[in-house]
């Protein structure tokens, strides 16, 4: 280890505890905060911010990462793809100014919070000057990356989220499913018609026994509560760091099933984050890749896992004891049409498979234009409501079904959803591989047994950090990097094949 690498290793260490602090802020903001504590909360994050950010761009660190770089040769390769790394935040943060991070923060937590009332009332006008702005300063930053990054405006955001991500390849992707998938939707709504259609267990579901259920979920799957706790939100979320994570849940007392789904999509997350690589913590090579693998984790554990019919066996007489259910509704082949049925629907986080890329297509498109100028804020709503119809064939009645169901936009999050439908492709092609190494995975997994799973997924993914590419994850793991294919044939097998 040379002298400046070891310098750039304790400052990004100090570094990234600032934005640990922050991250637990924000968490606190959407689960336990007080209203009329927003504007100290957005002061405070404000200044972590703007002090993180000095800290990234303060010019010995220049020079310090370019001193490394010249003495790369006597790094091991994980050092080496620490530096790489840390040039790349280097990168993004001198590219912008430090006031336009502060007036970014504060547009965004302004934004968020307005977004909290707006929802609910279904009014977009009180929220559209505060996202207007967002996207305003938004393409601010994205100007100025694009140019430091030599990146287009669009593709300089989806970095931030999934490092070397290229929207020429993810059109290419997003092409390729749009062919496939209406065609097949209409094959499983013809098929799904001539079945029995599924049975909704009868509530009320108390949310005490639906949180003592969740949290038994978690730990099913491998959570520890040791290191990790499960709260209410607005909207699901896992956040927290490896060592202290945090996962939220909404419930509603007259369906559990939502809250149990959304309780596994957030706990494949957290096991991500808690299965990165414990030498580097607080490091960027310690990290996770990218949100398209962070995405591939938490729909492997709820989507391939979870929906398929091994654990839905597992699961069904834990639901009906839970809840003292009684009756065919309660059945593991009852279960298994419930988690397997495809519509037509407004909500993205409550969507099926088939449907669910379709979702983020459409925001896709939207995002991309805001980003260019070719959408203005105000039209948002319409804009929505026609891609929905044009997409799904279903136009949302009200904001709240439409533009307003998400916090990623209010909370600055642009250049981040099409990484949503790379992960769920990244996930088929990650579970068909662990199961075609491990083919007791299944059975394990019809037992409550996660661990074969987790502890291959520990391996191939978990334990790699930022260390490898996307692309070079999916490649060693699988055999190939990101394709469609295989998420095409879970989709055939599970609402065809498996359905018959």
């Amino acid at each position: 280890m040379t002298a400046a690498y070891h310098e750039l290793e304790q400052r990004f260490a100090r570094l990234n505890a600032l934005r640990e602090a922050a991250g637990v802020l924000n968490w606190d903001s959407s689960v336990m905060m007080p209203s009329g504590g927003a504007e100290a909360r957005s002061e405070q994050l404000a200044a972590l911010d703007v002090t993180a950010h000095h800290m990234l761009t303060d010019t010995a660190m220049g020079d310090l990462i370019g001193r490394a770089e010249q003495e790369r040769d006597r790094l091991d390769v994980w050092q080496a793809a620490n530096l790489r790394e840390m040039r790349r935040a280097w990168l993004h943060a001198t590219a912008v100014p430090a006031d336009l991070v502060e007036a970014l923060t504060r547009a965004t937590k302004a934004s968020e919070m307005v977004w909290r009332d707006a929802r609910p009332a279904s009014d977009f006008a009180m929220v559209r000057p505060y996202l207007a702005e967002v996207v305003r300063l938004t393409r601010q930053m994205a100007d100025a990356k694009a140019e430091a990054l030599d990146k287009t405006p669009y593709d300089a955001l989806l970095d931030q989220f999934e490092p070397d991500g290229d929207s020429r390849e993810i059109q290419g992707v997003f092409d390729d499913l749009a062919q496939f998938l209406p065609g097949f939707l209409d094959d499983v709504l013809a098929h799904q018609d001539r079945q029995p259609a599924p049975m909704t267990p009868e509530g009320p579901f108390p949310e005490a026994a639906q949180t003592a259920l969740a949290k038994r979920l978690m730990e099913t799957v491998g959570f520890d509560f040791n290191h990790g706790r499960l709260d209410t939100s607005l909207h699901p979320f896992c956040g927290g760091v490896p060592d202290d994570l945090r996962v939220t849940t909404r419930y509603d007392e007259s369906d559990f099933t939502s809250a149990m789904m959304g309780v596994l999509h957030e706990t494949g997350h957290a096991m991500y984050e808690r299965g990165l690589p414990e030498r580097w913590r607080r490091q960027p090579v310690g990290e996770a890749r990218g949100m398209a693998l962070h995405e591939s984790q938490s729909l492997l554990v709820e989507m391939q896992a979870c929906r398929g019919p091994e654990v839905v066996g597992y699961l069904a007489p834990v639901f009906r004891e839970a809840f003292n259910g009684r009756g065919d509704a309660w059945s593991a082949d009852n279960f298994r049409r419930l988690y397997t049925r495809v519509g037509r629907s407004f909500i993205r986080v409550d969507a099926d498979e088939v449907t669910y890329p379709a979702h983020v297509i459409l925001r896709y498109r939207l995002e991309t234009a805001m980003i260019r100028g070719d959408l203005a804020v105000a039209d948002l709503p319409g804009a929505w409501n026609e891609g929905m119809h044009a997409l799904l064939g279903i136009t949302p009645p009200n904001d709240r079904l439409g533009c307003l169901q998400d916090i990623h936009w209010f909370d600055g999050a642009l250049g981040y959803f099409p990484t949503y439908t790379m992960g769920a492709i990244a996930a088929a092609q990650l579970y068909e591989a662990a199961c075609r190494d491990v083919p007791t995975i299944p059975g394990h997994l019809g037992q409550g047994d996660f661990a074969p799973l987790l502890t291959w997924l520990r391996e191939h993914v978990h334990g790699q950090g930022a260390h490898l590419s996307t692309d070079e994850v999916l490649a060693q793991a699988t055999g190939r990097a990101l394709d469609p294919e295989a998420f095409k044939r879970h989709l055939k097998r599970r609402y065809l094949q498996d359905a018959a």
